[in-house]
């Protein structure tokens, strides 16, 4: 059963009251479904300060733990330093807390660093994983967290996100899946994004012209050319912000791929779950993660600003390709 992030803060809320909270926590769901806002509840919660200073630079007995690396993994030397801060002492009334975001992402040498931590908690830490993909992770690190698994977000019910699902749908339904068929589904996905972003910059030329309208008379040229600038920003930052969702809603997709594989019956998904069964049988577990990592450097190539076009389509070749 999945929850949404009130009921389970408010689970935790009542475990912290009666002195039961556990020593380790994994929060999973997809990409959007609130774990890093739970964490940062959580730990507000227990350490009496503000949520939004828990992610933020130099939050007091708070240690993280991200991708940082080229590779976007979590590497050895990072859980090292997370757990020497964790030996620390805590302040009366306070515990010492442990954050690894994208847990999925850690190497398994650093997975197997951070275990012994987890066998053998210090005093008065509180340790919390948060992952989009826990079936990755070692049995080892699940078997000894207390797993929150939290509800998809409604926001992947968008025009676009529904459209998308509905090419899934239809690449499901292929008996076997070929280079044409991964090349079709990109060339989809972009006109979808070509959709999105002349949405956008329609809005935002009417709203200009409007201001231009409305200003004309009562400003300079620098302010026009001022406004255009900021037109054009706000444009692409919330084009990337669309397009993010679209490239989490194929990897929400896989992951559900990768649980029909080994027979877990959650889907963040379920619009998709007769056709996410069929396709699992075709794929071993190795080969969806294989694919799934292709999907996760198609992301990181995205965040880079390589050039979009040419990324997605090699990339659906690798992904979506015989």
């Amino acid at each position: 059963m999945a929850f949404s992030p009130e009921t389970a803060l408010k689970y935790l809320r009542r475990a912290h009251q009666q002195s039961r909270l556990a020593h380790a926590y994994l929060f999973s769901g997809a990409p959007g479904s609130g774990k890093r806002a739970l964490a940062a509840d959580l730990v507000g919660l227990v350490n009496d300060i503000e949520p939004d200073q828990v992610f933020s630079t130099g939050a007091r007995d708070v240690f993280i733990a991200e991708p940082e690396s080229k590779s976007r993994r979590i590497v050895t030397e990072q859980i090292r330093s997370l757990e020497h801060a964790l030996q620390m002492r805590a302040p009366p009334g306070r515990r010492k807390v442990a954050i690894i975001s994208d847990a999925d992402r850690l190497q398994p040498q650093a997975a197997n660093a951070f275990l012994k931590t987890l066998e053998e908690p210090p005093q008065n830490s509180l340790l919390l994983l948060l992952s989009a993909l826990p079936e990755v992770l070692p049995d080892t690190v699940l078997s000894r967290c207390i797993e929150i698994p939290l509800a998809a977000p409604d926001s992947q019910s968008s025009p676009e996100q529904g459209k998308l699902i509905e090419l899934l749908r239809s690449t499901a339904q292929e008996k076997t899946w070929s280079v044409q068929q991964a090349y079709r589904l990109g060339q989809g996905l972009q006109r979808l994004l070509n959709g999105i972003r002349d949405e956008i910059r329609t809005k935002h030329a009417d709203a200009l012209k409007n201001e231009e309208a409305r200003y004309r008379n009562s400003t300079d040229g620098s302010w026009l050319e001022e406004r255009e600038d900021y037109y054009k920003a706000l444009t692409e930052s919330l084009y990337v912000q669309r397009r993010a969702r679209l490239i989490e809603t194929l990897f929400v997709w896989w992951s559900d791929l990768l649980r029909a594989k080994n027979g877990v019956e959650r889907r963040d998904l379920p619009a998709l779950k007769k056709e996410t069964t069929s396709v699992a049988a075709r794929f071993s577990t190795a080969e969806i993660l294989r694919r799934l990592r292709r999907l996760e450097e198609l992301r990181d190539h995205l965040d880079r600003n390589i050039q979009e076009a040419l990324a997605i389509e090699v990339a659906f070749l690798k992904i979506f390709g015989s």
